[in-house]
């Protein structure tokens, strides 16, 4: 995700309201360390609740906050979304609230093991502009499956939306159970410098730095969503216009305002002007209005906007070819961009070293299948790669060769959708992952218990030595 808030500071802040919700938290949480499944349960129907029953209110924020939102797109990525977390985790619930059997050797029966999902208590999260909604609700659903007490510091950036999410979050829930605190850079650098019992950071790559080096300080265990430069990849055989239509509404859903949209395309060298053709009309098509429609999303704030300009004049100044879907003079006074698709732009430009985060579109010509793997190599590991062809062989040997956070083949932006698949990163683009499961684990301890029988021979290892215990030894280094 770019880099999108000022730095934290050295020296931690302190905030009297943050340190009372976190310490009625924790003292709630030491009353009860395991809610039982019905009491969980109760906390997801209100977080439903709070989400459903707030659609316009939310929908409305959100749009205010971006000063043009779409809202399909907040309908789809910031409700439809966080409610199927939360009912998901509703739905698997007592499933994933069940110790989990593990084999135990045989020298070491007729003892039994398990894993025991154990809540871990406070969980942190702080959450982003881009998805305000999704990226706080999301995670917490999984929380409170867990069995947690939740905290969440909302970006000062979408402030409207940091009011309601505040504001729903205490009509449904006691604030020893769950709370939303606002405030500006000062509360998010305190945030992050709370002893949590686990952290998650969603953002950029330089600020989730800084928010893993408070944690640290603590020892709190981190979940950090980052970004990067997520390739898509047209293989020979792929359908270019099928391609170029997922593409397209990859990077402009949102604004391309999403930590896993499409950074850049290789494509091959005899396909470059097909493809960039393909994609300028996918385009024309998703957005035939685009100067004026609401459906097409601004960019978040005026500092942003520059920053995006400012990598396209460099591309121009470096001779690169730009070709824009919308008009810039209509677009511009409304802080929307046109989608911009930079062709075969020079591998030293800002464009092609940092996220880009918005509607710009590099589009490279690649000798063949080993330079693109090469090109996404060379790289930090993405976020997100995605790979479009209809050669299984082809495919199979990208996946194998390159590491990503997650894969989409024939398609931009969905595995992060599926619920049952972990979201997640690797590298410079992330620690960790949730969804689903993988969430409740990942805010839950899964506690190892060994079970000893009665009938255990384990007391003829303890001393005093003997010829037996020799016997015993070998016998054991022949079954193990």
């Amino acid at each position: 995700m770019a880099d999108t808030t000022r730095p934290i500071n050295e020296t931690p802040a302190h905030d009297a309201e943050l340190d009372r919700i976190f310490e009625l938290q924790k003292k709630a949480f030491a009353a009860e360390p395991y809610p039982v499944a019905n009491v969980r349960t109760a906390r997801l129907d209100a977080l439903i609740h709070a989400i459903e029953a707030n659609e316009t209110r939310i929908i409305d924020a959100v749009n205010s906050d971006f000063s043009n939102r779409s809202r399909h797109e907040t309908l789809v990525a910031e409700i439809i979304v966080s409610v199927s977390a939360a009912k998901a985790a509703k739905h698997n619930l007592n499933r994933w609230m069940r110790a989990r059997a593990v084999a135990t050797p045989l020298h070491m029966k007729p003892a039994k093991s398990r894993l025991e999902p154990q809540p871990l208590g406070v969980i942190g999260i702080i959450s982003p502009w881009n998805y305000p909604v999704q990226l706080a609700f999301s995670p917490a659903a999984a929380a409170l499956a867990a069995g947690n007490r939740v905290l969440i510091k909302p970006s000062e950036l979408t402030p409207a939306t940091s009011e309601v999410m505040r504001d729903i979050v205490r009509a449904e829930f006691d604030e020893s159970v769950m709370a939303v605190i606002t405030g500006g850079v000062e509360i998010g650098q305190a945030f992050s410098s709370v002893p949590f019992d686990h952290l998650l950071f969603t953002g950029s790559t330089s600020i989730g730095q800084r928010v893993y080096m408070a944690a640290a300080k603590n020892l709190t265990p981190v979940t950090l969503e980052l970004g990067g430069k997520s390739p898509a990849i047209i293989d020979e055989s792929a359908d270019i216009e099928a391609a170029a239509l997922s593409i397209a509404y990859g990077k402009t859903f949102n604004a391309g305002q999403t930590c896993v949209a499409p950074d850049y395309v290789l494509t091959p060298r005899g396909k470059l002007n097909e493809t960039v053709d393909a994609i300028a009309g996918a385009a024309r098509k998703l957005y035939p209005e685009i100067d004026t429609t609401a459906d097409y999303t601004a960019i978040i704030t005026q500092r942003h906007f520059a920053r995006l300009k400012g990598l396209v004049d460099e591309a121009k100044g470096a001779g690169a070819k730009v070709i824009e879907v919308g008009s810039s003079n209509a677009l511009d006074p409304q802080r929307k961009m046109p989608l911009t698709i930079v062709v075969d732009p020079p591998e030293d430009i800002a464009l092609m070293r940092e996220e880009i985060f918005g509607p710009v579109l590099p589009v490279l010509s690649i000798a063949g299948r080993d330079a693109a793997i090469d090109h996404v190599n060379k790289g930090d590991r993405p976020l997100a790669l995605y790979w479009f062809g209809n050669d299984g062989a082809a495919r199979d040997e990208v996946l194998r060769r390159t590491v990503a956070g997650g894969v989409t083949v024939n398609d931009t932006l969905l595995h992060v959708a599926q619920e049952n698949l972990p979201f997640g990163g690797v590298g410079k683009s992330g620690i960790g992952a949730y969804h689903g499961e993988k969430g409740f684990e990942t805010f839950s301890h899964m506690k190892p218990v060994l079970y000893q029988s009665k009938f255990a021979s384990s007391k003829m290892l303890h001393p005093p030595f003997s010829e037996k215990t020799d016997k015993l030894l070998k016998m054991i280094r022949k079954i193990i």
